[in-house]
């Protein structure tokens, strides 16, 4: 009787210390669980930062690359606007140039003009001066044949 007694409370005890491992073992489990689910976790954490660092990289180089753009632009206009007024310039080089010529052109001509009036001019003064001379000639001549006639008058009458 003793004997079962003492059986029994081993038994018992023998119970209760497996229940307290078991216990034991599935508060390990949990605990287990716990630190894998808040490993998971972390890990996930750690992604949704790389993946959101990732996004702003990415705007960066977008913002970067936009920005460059507009430079770009900015410098082509400027390098239109610049070749614009350097043809505008060339243009109005060209332009006075031509003016100058043409001024020159006119001057010449003009010049030219005055030469030929000129020398229209002299060619007339000559002209008037062989007429005054043929004049002249012509009278000497004619007074001469007057002379000689009278001459000859005076001949005649004698």
């Amino acid at each position: 009787m003793r004997r079962e007694k003492r059986e029994e409370r081993r038994e018992k005890r023998e119970e209760r210390r497996e229940k307290r491992r078991e216990e034991k073992r599935r508060e390990e489990k949990r605990r287990e669980e716990k630190r894998r689910e808040e490993k998971r976790r972390e890990e996930k954490r750690r992604e949704e930062k790389r993946r959101e660092e990732k996004r702003r990289e990415e705007k960066r180089r977008e913002e970067k690359r936009r920005e460059e753009k507009r430079r770009e632009e900015k410098r082509r206009e400027e390098k239109r606007r610049e070749e614009k007024r350097r043809e505008e310039k060339r243009r109005e080089e060209k332009r006075r140039e031509e003016k100058r010529r043409e001024e020159k052109r006119r001057e010449e001509k003009r010049r030219e003009e005055k030469r030929r009036e000129e020398k229209r001019r002299e060619e007339k003064r000559r002209e008037e001066k062989r007429r005054e001379e043929k004049r002249r000639e012509e009278k000497r001549r004619e007074e001469k044949r007057r002379e000689e006639k009278r001459r000859d008058s005076v001949y005649e009458a004698e």
